[in-house]
């Protein structure tokens, strides 16, 4: 008898599972059996590994071949699993010392001539790995630098089995074919991309980035925008079609500020498995921007799938603006949906075939007309909706999820004047970005020792009795409470926007001004003068 084991990894949803590959050799007729609980495409790669294995020069043993993965409850599929295959295989045969192979973590799919090609979700895969204590990874040449983002980790790039086998038996290193001939389509980039998705859907473009001096007028909304990106804060944009409600939305990615390290594996592993990474871009740096249809079905959105769960909307705008345009347009119930994500950071996804969590910490932005024709409460709008079919049309946006939203505003019709001196004193998103940036960095060092890093993050008993306003700042907010006005969960998103609205004036703790402020963002009804920023907008 003859054994031979090395390790792969099994993704369940954006989460990595150790799987350890076992091959045995015995007597009998030639058969090869796989066993561990495998799909679909992980049972036709005994085809792809014995071609792969022959026409990599090597010979394939002519016994009763039993290939195991374990754990065995754990489901696994994908083509990711070929190479640790082939070297386990060829380590029970002896081509391949069934030592060097203990230690190793191996991901990758085969071609039938032996070529590696890359696969999904190696970031996550082996950030897996090197959680178990893996130290030295085997990858496809292609996402090799993808898989370097992860510190303390040996990472091997390779072309082909044949330069593998090379390698591990310590011989002459063949030369491979790199890359194709100019202006020739490359078939190894396939693997990288589900079908349908889009290369780079969600992420950041850098040719060119919305710009907030676009935007003609509209400085309470400008403002409000300023706040939800200083606090992370939900914004609510309601008003007529062709008021600017989208051009904002699309403006918001640009004030974030950049992601951190940490922050930048978390969305890079996300949109990695989700197969929206663009070849050439191992690394997310920029808050992502997610803006499906209206359309869009609760699965696509949360997540979901055949099988096992994929990453949706809420979870490839994880770091970054989830933009719902149209928001009276969608479903209720996938709206209603979006409710335990915004509390949580995070989305439970349940099926038959098992569960798993997904991250989803998002600023969430929502824009809708004000009725189907979008003419309700504009002069001279001549609306002529029922009022019954308002009533319906508003009440697809439930309570409980607009109760989650801190911030909102109402974008008023623009202004002959305002259109015709555009770009004349309009402030450009660079410097509104750096009054953000200035803010959280006020905030970050608030909470230096709590795990919180922006003022939407903190619990509301925490911002009563640790972090507390100035007396008599809560007043009117208090009295709202008493009439029904606020929820206690409205009292306490009121209570992190008056800290943003200090961070970004530079207050020591809210005053009645900042409160004040963030009770009209919230509700509407104006309070008093809005707190100026240290710049004019």
């Amino acid at each position: 008898m003859a054994f031979a084991r090395t390790c792969s990894v099994a993704l369940v949803g954006v989460e990595g599972v150790v799987v350890e590959v076992q091959a045995d050799l015995e007597p009998g007729v030639a058969a090869f059996t796989l066993v561990g609980l495998p799909d679909k495409s992980l049972v036709e790669s005994k085809d792809r590994v014995r071609a792969a294995v022959v026409n990599s020069g090597a010979e394939w043993p002519q016994k009763k071949l039993t290939v195991g993965l374990s754990p065995a409850s754990v489901p696994k599929g994908g083509s990711g699993f070929d190479l640790a295959v082939a070297c386990a295989v060829l380590g029970a045969a002896e081509r391949l010392d069934p030592r060097e192979l203990t230690d190793l973590m191996m991901i990758g799919e085969l071609g039938l001539d032996g070529r590696v090609r890359p696969v999904r979700g190696v970031l996550p895969a082996v950030l897996a790995a090197a959680d178990a204590g893996y130290r030295q990874v085997v990858v496809p040449e292609r996402t090799a630098a993808e898989a370097s983002l992860v510190p303390g980790v040996s990472v091997l790039g390779v072309r082909s089995l044949r330069q593998l086998i090379a390698v591990l038996a310590d011989e002459p290193v063949p030369d491979e074919d790199a890359m194709p001939q100019e202006g020739r389509p490359d078939p190894l980039l396939a693997g990288l991309v589900v079908p349908g998705t889009g290369v780079g859907a969600g992420l950041p473009s850098g040719d060119h980035t919305p710009d907030l001096a676009d935007v003609a007028g509209q400085h309470t909304a400008r403002r409000a925008l300023e706040v939800a990106a200083a606090g992370r804060h939900h914004i609510f944009l309601k008003g007529p079609p062709g008021a600017g409600k989208t051009m904002l939305a699309e403006r918001l990615p640009g004030l974030l500020p950049p992601l951190s390290p940490k922050e930048s594996l978390e969305v890079t592993a996300v949109h990695s498995v989700a197969g929206t990474l663009p070849p050439g871009q191992p690394l997310v740096d920029r808050p992502p921007y997610c803006a499906p249809h209206h359309s869009a079905t609760m699965a696509s959105l949360v997540g979901g799938g055949t099988g096992l769960p994929r990453p949706g909307a809420v979870s490839l705008a994880h770091r970054g603006v989830l933009f719902l345009d149209e928001a009276a347009e969608c479903s209720a119930r996938v709206l209603d949906a979006l409710r335990q994500p915004l509390e949580a950071g995070h989305v439970v996804v349940a099926r038959a075939s098992g569960m798993m969590r997904m991250p989803a910490h998002f600023l969430l932005a929502l824009a809708a007309n004000p009725c189907p024709c979008g003419r309700h409460g504009t002069t001279g709008g001549g609306c002529e909706c029922r009022p019954s079919s308002i009533r319906r049309y508003r009440a697809r946006l439930s309570g409980p999820l607009m109760d989650r939203v801190d911030l909102r505003i109402t974008v008023e019709p623009v202004a002959r004047s305002e259109l015709v001196a555009l770009g004349r004193g309009a402030e450009p998103s660079a410097a509104v970005a750096e009054r953000v940036r200035a803010a959280r960095e006020r905030a970050a060092d608030r909470f230096t020792g709590t795990p919180w890093h922006t003022n939407s993050d903190v619990p509301g008993h925490e911002l009563r009795t640790r972090w507390q306003v100035t007396p008599g700042a809560l007043a009117q907010a208090e009295r709202d409470l008493e009439c029904g006005l606020l929820t206690a969960r409205g009292l306490d998103r009121v209570l992190r926007v008056a800290w943003t609205a200090a961070d970004l004036a530079g207050h020591d703790r809210p005053t009645a001004e900042d409160v004040n402020w963030a009770l009209e963002l919230r509700t509407g009804v104006r309070r008093g003068v809005p707190v100026a920023t240290k710049a004019t907008t």
